[in-house]
């Protein structure tokens, strides 16, 4: 199915679904899961739970810009940053990257917005996260819990629509994540008909990133990685799953140290100069032991990102290198 075919099958489902959004949502997640099968990612992948929406061409940087350090001519803003840091990332004086919170837009320009999925609690917006769990393992991950969402956000939405536990996901149990700290990683968590549906999202904005351990830290990768492997960028980019297992742990306990200490970088001037061009690249899996993965972009520069989150981490260039090389057929 192409994207755009995909699109209008997933809008016109919903559009017809009046009933219960949980029924919208199990929808979503089988579309979603065909997609991630057939679908190729040349370009950033688009989750089924993504709204795209044409604006009509307002010079003003948008969601993927801000998280995603790129942006699409006729966009519109999904993102009000800060005055010292119009629309992205930046460095200040000390060399830390400052990575502006999430604000929303002024439903006044009459102008429909990007949409990602997220979730509003304690007056921050939590994204889908890069890391990943498998329904199986989300029950033994689930914390506290922390409230109920009540959907309501689309592509219209104001600033007074992102109230707290407000999403564009639906409405379904919020909880805390065993062994994360809630500032930065939470749960959804829902059984339909004896089926668990369930989502990490994370807080990757409104922070000041001084080195990799700012937010690898939150991700507690020391001591609990059972498992790594690694796909090539064909693959990847084709949906073929071909994982390769990484034997050198001397390697990967190297890269993984030099991560923590690596030099924040702004996503957006390293995307202008075409650093996405390039398919020298290649994606490193991580499995933690409580069965969490954690996903990770490496760059034939010397350079790593996580998720969505504005920031690219310069490692250093021996560990990088030896992590490298010993990604081989």
């Amino acid at each position: 199915m192409k994207e755009d075919q995909f699109r209008t099958s997933y809008k016109r489902a919903v559009d017809s679904m009046k009933p219960g959004e949980e029924m919208k949502k199990e929808l979503i997640d089988k579309l979603e899961q065909q997609q991630e099968r057939k679908r190729p990612r040349k370009t950033v992948y688009i989750a089924a739970s993504i709204v795209l929406a044409a604006g009509i061409g307002l010079a003003a940087p948008n969601i993927w810009q801000q998280l995603n350090g790129q942006s699409t001519q006729g966009q519109i803003a999904q993102v009000t940053p800060g005055p010292s840091q119009p629309g992205n990332s930046g460095t200040n004086a000390s060399g830390s990257i400052v990575i502006p919170k999430l604000e929303l837009p002024d439903t006044k320009s009459g102008v429909m917005a990007d949409m990602i999925a997220l979730v509003v609690y304690k007056d921050n917006i939590y994204t889908q996260s890069a890391t990943r769990i498998n329904a199986a393992d989300a029950a033994a991950l689930r914390g506290d819990k922390l409230g109920r969402t009540t959907g309501g956000i689309d592509e219209w939405s104001g600033k007074d629509k992102y109230i707290e536990l407000a999403s564009n996901i639906g409405e379904t149990d919020i909880y805390s994540v065993k062994g994360y700290d809630s500032n930065f990683l939470i749960m959804s968590y829902s059984e339909i008909n004896g089926e668990v549906f369930a989502e990490l999202y994370e807080h990757t904005n409104g922070i000041t990133v001084n080195s990799g351990a700012d937010l690898f830290g939150k991700l507690n990768l020391e001591g609990r990685i059972t498992s790594a492997q690694w796909e090539s960028f064909d693959s990847w980019n084709n949906g073929q799953q071909q994982y390769t297992p990484l034997a050198d742990d001397e390697a990967l306990n190297g890269f993984l140290k030099a991560l923590q200490a690596a030099e924040p970088l702004a996503a957006e001037p390293l995307t202008a100069q075409g650093i996405y061009d390039s398919e020298d690249r290649k994606v490193l899996y991580l499995q933690l032991e409580d069965n969490a993965r954690v996903e990770l972009t490496l760059f034939g520069q010397g350079l790593v990102r996580y998720g969505q989150a504005p920031v690219f981490f310069k490692v250093e260039s021996g560990a990088f290198q030896l992590l490298w090389d010993s990604m081989k057929p």
